[in-house]
């Protein structure tokens, strides 16, 4: 049996958190370095469908199948995308989040299968906010958790709540899930909140595991509207460099 793929969950129980930003830009960084990346849309919204230009019909197959078919088969759902080395697996966004069951462990099993692990060398898996099985299959199924924040008040509580699901998730279910950091989106160095926010989660998480942020920049925004990552649409952008940055440490992080 090969070893299982590795499985980067990017979550946060806050919406508009920059869940998907994340998600789609690190997958795309990620690809470029020569990575064969599988993204999983495991929020309704299905935006990363979005943010890729892959068009997913009404009773086409999606990762949401997996709570209902009971031969529903990970590798049959799969889309490939415009950019190389980056595949998909959409969202339903007609799924409805009571019909997910309580078995956590589905998304663990379907990617535990070889022929994943032999497809793909990372998985990506962009989270919705709610806390439900849909986010525990995720936890469950994780190598490593990174959680973006917008150096908000509400958006900091979000983290605190993650951050405690995420700790009974380590000592019940899945002991091997490791945090690996805590990323401030739509950072804005002159903005006093954003300084006081960030100082806090410094305090409260330390500093090594708060990172480097992803700066504002209308060209993120602009990226998902022409169906693109950043770094195809506006490669000398902010966000392009900060999201090369950030791969790049990341990299370095789960080497350990």
């Amino acid at each position: 049996m090969s070893e299982r793929v590795r499985v980067l969950v990017i979550s946060n129980r806050k919406g508009g958190a920059g869940k998907t930003t994340v998600s789609v830009n690190l997958a795309c960084e990620f690809a470029a370095s020569g990575q064969r990346v599988l993204l999983i849309d495991l929020d309704s919204q299905g935006h990363c469908a979005v943010g890729l230009g892959v068009k997913v019909n009404a009773g086409e197959s999606t990762v949401h199948d997996m709570f209902t078919e009971p031969n529903w088969s990970i590798l049959d759902c799969v889309r490939q995308t415009a950019v190389e080395n980056v595949s998909l697996l959409p969202a339903n966004t007609a799924f409805q989040h009571d019909r997910c069951g309580h078995d956590q462990q589905l998304l663990l099993r379907a990617l535990s299968q070889d022929a994943v692990s032999e497809k793909f060398d990372l998985v990506i898996v962009d989270t919705p906010p709610s806390l439900d099985n849909l986010l525990l299959n995720a936890l469950c199924a994780g190598t490593w958790v990174l959680v973006p924040y917008v150096p908000h008040p509400l958006s900091f509580e979000g983290v605190r709540q993650l951050v405690r699901v995420l700790f009974k998730i380590i000592s019940e279910q899945n002991p091997t899930l490791k945090i690996l950091g805590f990323l401030p989106m739509m950072v804005a160095g002159n903005v006093r909140q954003h300084r006081d926010i960030n100082s806090q989660m410094t305090r409260q998480f330390g500093t090594l595991r708060v990172l480097g942020g992803i700066r504002t920049d209308i060209k993120l925004a602009e990226a998902f509207g022409h169906a693109k990552p950043v770094r195809d649409y506006a490669p000398k952008s902010r966000g392009a460099e900060d999201f090369s940055v950030l791969a790049n440490l990341l990299t370095t992080l789960m080497e350990k």
